[in-house]
């Protein structure tokens, strides 16, 4: 079954302080909701995702302006033209993944952080890179506050990857190159899996990159709407 993910990019507006007031509690019962309702109803099996999507505060990861709305299944606005994704495609793209314990895994694109604390969740290590200063400032504070140690941030351009500490067990992708970039493909372990959109708007494809002794198997999977890739894949 394929499904179309909106993920276009908006700027918040307003500030509503109320947001604030919200209990612990309501918007623990809201996060429980989106896991069983929008995720795990729609087919996303793996229960260690489904856990790390509970724990996962999103709230957290959103302006305040958009708490209220932070366990929708819609992107939101996180400022710099940018979104988190909805929750149900975090979900998705995690599962197919197949994030273990032990593995080490490379983020293109930090955003809020809050596809990061997933992973943290799930493995030993993540390297997340963010494009834009200003959302890679607020991420690193963010998932430090957090607590999240086993989280590297850096600025930086997310096509070229982070050879200094490739391979990776996995590579998540959160916007579109028009092409797969061959740095992540050097950099993604043998045996190991990328999970990028890949084309312009509109017409994305989710695909799922194995690397394999032989070579690279790609699998096309849904498609997608996701903000393009900046910085050297536009040069590209």
């Amino acid at each position: 079954m394929k499904h179309l993910f909106a993920l276009g990019s908006v700027l918040a507006t307003g500030c509503a302080l109320w947001a604030a007031t919200l209990p612990e509690q309501e918007l623990s019962r809201r996060r429980e909701a989106m896991v069983a309702d929008q995720i795990a109803a729609r087919g996303v099996k793996n229960e260690r995702v489904l856990a790390a999507m509970r724990k996962v505060k999103r709230h957290l990861f959103v302006p305040p302006d958009q708490v209220p709305s932070a366990y929708d299944d819609r992107p939101l606005p996180i400022g710099e033209d940018q979104t988190i994704s909805q929750p149900y495609i975090v979900a998705f793209m995690t599962e197919l993944l197949d994030p273990q314990p032990e593995h080490k895994v490379l983020e293109i694109g930090t955003g809020s952080g809050y596809q990061a604390a997933v992973l943290a969740e799930l493995v030993k290590e993540v390297y997340t890179i963010e494009i834009l200063k200003p959302l890679a400032d607020a991420a690193k504070e963010r998932l430090s506050r957090l607590g999240y140690k086993n989280v590297h941030t850096l600025f930086g351009d997310g096509y070229k990857g982070w050879p200094e500490h490739a391979p990776f067990d996995g590579i998540i992708v959160t916007c579109a190159p028009e092409d797969i970039p061959k740095p992540l493909l050097d950099q993604l372990k043998v045996g190991g899996r990328m999970v990028i959109p890949v084309g312009n708007f509109p017409r994305q494809q989710l695909v799922l990159v194995r690397k394999t002794a032989k070579g690279i198997e790609k699998e096309e999977i849904a498609p997608v709407w996701f903000v393009p890739m900046t910085g050297e894949a536009q040069k590209k």
